[in-house]
């Protein structure tokens, strides 16, 4: 079958005997071919949620092609198991928008990764507070938006800014918001508007390290590791859902500079794994927690 007609099943449900059996016996009864098939019960520990998770890569006869018939297909299965499911047509390809600050690593390297095929997602605009990396965003044919936020700007110039910002969503039909080291912090209000949807990068020296020059004081403190996290951005300031996370490992040889640099390259990886999984809907939301089907 061709690209066209796969799609990806994601869905969460409270954990119960024949929930596989339902979903794969119905899409083989309506002519679909089963591509991949994951699934986790998260029923075990103390923290346990009691829910059920799975994604299907699937391939669809024409008559299903489309993911609202996809929908009526499994409504009754979606009420017997109280689902949460959502269909995606895999070749649609994700408009991802990225805001930047100063520091522009993340975001060379995405872009790169776009250029050369190894991420397969549509980057229509950046948005910076800076124009730091006006001409690199310009250089890979991409609309540079520089909306500029002064220090200590009040809580009417944030959300001014904050209303371009989601103007521009809007108006690009954005799907995934990417803060590659964007050095601001974004209001509750946005964070609530933008859930799910929104994929931030830090360093993992929260929350011993904290403030300017974060590598600085790990290294005077003789770190042995230092990592990153990506995560979905919430009104709690890097506390939100975590999707991935790294380390390397360094020693006494190491100055300054090449801890920077090696916490920068962790980063980078990081933050291209996360961005991925959440494109190729690999992330489900579990409570404070993800399910990530790698």
């Amino acid at each position: 079958m061709k690209s066209a007609q796969e799609y990806i099943l994601t869905l969460s449900c409270p954990d119960a005997t024949g929930i596989v059996h339902a979903v794969s016996g119905l899409l083989y009864q309506a002519g679909c071919n089963i591509v991949d098939s994951q699934q986790f019960g998260d029923v075990d520990g103390d923290d346990a949620t009691g829910r059920f998770f799975m994604r299907v890569h699937f391939a669809a006869p024409p008559q299903l092609a489309d993911t609202a018939t996809l929908a009526a297909l499994f409504g009754h299965v979606r009420k017997q198991f109280d689902m949460a499911l959502h269909f995606h047509a895999r070749a649609e390809r994700a408009r991802v928008l990225l805001m930047v600050s100063q520091h522009g690593h993340c975001l060379n390297d995405l872009l790169f990764r776009v250029r050369s095929g190894q991420l397969a997602i549509d980057v229509p605009c950046v948005v910076s507070n800076h124009r730091t990396h006006e001409e690199l965003v310009k250089s890979n044919s991409i609309a540079f938006h520089h909306l500029p936020l002064a220090p200590g700007a009040d809580a009417a110039a944030k959300q001014a800014q904050e209303a371009q910002l989601l103007a521009l969503i809007e108006r690009e039909r954005i799907h995934l918001v990417v803060l590659a080291r964007y050095m601001q912090i974004l209001s509750p209000q946005l964070c609530t508007q933008l859930a799910g949807r929104a994929i931030n990068i830090h360093h993992s020296f929260l929350p011993s390290f904290k403030g300017a020059r974060p590598y600085a004081q790990a290294h005077a403190r003789g770190v042995k590791l230092i990592g990153a996290t990506a995560h979905y951005v919430t009104p709690d300031l890097d506390e939100g859902p975590i999707i991935e996370q790294d380390v390397a490992r360094v020693d006494h040889a190491c100055s300054t500079d090449e801890m920077t640099a090696a916490g920068r390259d962790v980063e980078c990886l990081v933050l291209a794994r996360a961005v991925r999984w959440h494109v190729e809907h690999r992330v489900l939301m579990n409570g404070h927690k993800t399910v990530v089907f790698r």
